[in-house]
């Protein structure tokens, strides 16, 4: 065959690029288990930091998740639990799941080494340049935050991106999401403001307005659907009834 030839250059194109493309996805197959343990270690650590914990090393992350987050559940509106399959809560994808109008609750159990028992919360939002996420971590009165880990994809380093800063994550402990009784999102107000409705506070990231009110409006919008499960805690029985009717207590 001539190899100046239309026929010979396009046929030797199409061998190389089934060649390298057969390659490539070769590659891809190889490295995907790997790639998919790190998405799953990244998000064991961002639940974890919720509860202030941070793995000794990348090798004991998924160790460290196991001990420390005993369960995992999809809830109810009405606060019971509908699914306590092994990782039925981990595998839920928040950025879909935010979407829908009939939302899951996922739920993580966490039980420290003092005995006591934290509810994680994850959350999603809109900062001013893309997505923003995070974990809220509730202490089993119900009623007061004991952790947040927040980040971010694309917001501005220095401004906005600050909400990855443990400064600021670290002003959420504590603070009452039942100041009178009744649910009300933690407030993110510029400094020497303070909200009208009662609720609890803090301030707001310098220069970063737009993305200090994505996480108020995320954490308004992502907790307020479990109200129904915190106002369980707060009451006197102190359990969690699944749909089979069994109770586990805390």
């Amino acid at each position: 065959m001539n190899k100046n030839s239309n026929i010979y250059q396009i046929l030797y194109a199409a061998v190389m690029v089934l060649i390298v493309g057969t390659v490539l996805a070769f590659i891809y197959m190889a490295l995907k288990p790997k790639q998919d343990d790190n998405v799953a270690n990244d998000k064991r650590k961002q639940i974890l930091s919720a509860v202030h914990m941070t793995p000794a090393s990348d090798d004991v992350i998924e160790e460290t998740f196991n001990k420390y987050i005993i369960a995992g559940y999809l809830l109810n509106k009405d606060g019971s639990v509908a699914d306590s399959a092994q990782n039925v809560a981990f595998e839920i994808d928040m950025k879909n799941n935010i979407k829908l109008k009939e939302r899951d609750l996922p739920l993580f159990k966490c039980k420290l080494d003092d005995g006591s028992i934290k509810y994680i919360v994850p959350v999603y939002g809109a900062g001013l340049w893309g997505p923003i996420w995070g974990y809220v971590a509730v202490n089993d009165n119900g009623t007061d935050i004991y952790g947040a880990y927040f980040s971010h994809e694309g917001e501005t380093p220095g401004l906005g991106a600050e909400i990855a800063n443990p400064n600021f994550q670290e002003q959420f402990k504590g603070k009452n999401i039942y100041p009178d009784g009744e649910f009300k999102s933690i407030s993110v107000m510029k400094a020497g403001q303070k909200p009208t409705d009662g609720s609890e506070y803090v301030n707001a990231i310098s220069g970063g307005t737009i993305t200090s009110r994505g996480v108020q409006a995320m954490l308004s919008e992502c907790m307020m659907p479990y109200d129904a499960f915190f106002k369980k805690l707060q009451s006197e029985t102190n359990l969690i009834c699944g749909t089979d009717l069994e109770c586990e207590t805390k």
